[in-house]
């Protein structure tokens, strides 16, 4: 029976581990490994660990994108990173990433090696080195950040905030679904009046901003996140859906989105990938 009563704060807070919903089992207020165990190194000169959440989705669209113009530098290994099972908390990731979140890169084209991490971090770190998908001239780079970073800052409220108390709570509550659901609503509207006169975010041309929105705003119009599309009444946000789409079909994106993925139908899970050859024929066929 659902407890109705007013929650009263207590003085002080207290963590309970058993608190419910679907990531009590990994959830905790304190950082730091919880186990030994290195990660993985491969053959290629970036080394992403990662899981095709959202943030995740970014940097392998990213990668993807660059190798999709022959950019035969930006090679990476992509390893899973099962954050249920509480991966993200060994020794190795918490070394590349103190946050103990995805998606956690390493390069080793540079020694001693540079770790990166934070989603919008990396594509702005593979786009400056490579010299793409990044505005050269100062006020369109200064554009392009600006959405990059304002998506960094927006996410939350859709993933954290709507995501969470929409799909993913142990109990639906009108108040944050509510609180959230607007917040989301308005963020669609932000993002469907500034497509109304340009193809992309930032302007005319495709670049690091569109990647990062893409993996959390276009697929959610798309109907790709907590089943929330027909709730959010996309389809009236009709710039933003012309946008998700336009980019959904692109090779690289269509690649880079089903990298470290584990649902969906099986020939679109990639869950690790070492070489361009992994998206083997079946898989080809499925995205062309």
């Amino acid at each position: 029976m659902t407890d109705n009563s007013i929650y009263v704060p207590p003085t002080t807070w207290i963590w309970e581990a058993k608190n419910g919903g679907a990531f009590a089992n990994i959830n905790r207020p304190i950082a730091g490994a919880t186990y030994e165990k290195p990660l993985p190194i491969g053959k290629h000169p970036f080394q992403l660990y990662s899981l095709a959440t959202p943030n995740g989705v970014k940097v392998t669209i990213m990668f993807e994108e660059l190798l999709e113009m022959n950019i035969a530098a930006a090679e990476y290994d992509a390893w899973l990173v099962k954050i249920r099972d509480g991966e993200q908390f060994s020794s190795g990731f918490v070394t590349a990433n103190p946050n103990s979140k995805i998606p956690a890169l390493m390069d080793h084209s540079v020694s001693p090696p540079i770790r990166v991490f934070e989603s919008g971090n990396i594509l702005l770190y593979l786009a400056e080195k490579f010299g793409k998908l990044l505005p050269k001239k100062p006020a369109e780079r200064a554009e392009c950040l600006s959405w990059l970073f304002w998506q960094m800052g927006s996410s939350p409220y859709l993933g954290g905030g709507f995501g969470h108390f929409y799909t993913y709570a142990p109990e639906k509550i009108c108040y944050p679904i509510d609180r959230f659901t607007m917040e989301t609503k308005r963020q669609l509207d932000v993002l469907n009046r500034q497509l109304s006169e340009q193809d992309y975010i930032s302007g005319a041309d495709y670049n690091i901003a569109d990647i990062a929105i893409w993996a959390w705003y276009g697929q959610l119009v798309l109907g790709r996140l907590y089943n929330a599309a027909e709730f959010l009444d996309v389809q009236c946000y009709s710039n933003v859906m012309e946008w998700a789409e336009r980019i959904d079909a692109r090779p690289a994106v269509k690649r880079g989105r089903i990298v470290n993925r584990l649902s969906g139908a099986p020939e679109m899970q990639l869950h690790e990938r070492h070489d361009a050859d992994d998206f083997d024929k079946k898989t080809q066929d499925k995205l062309s």
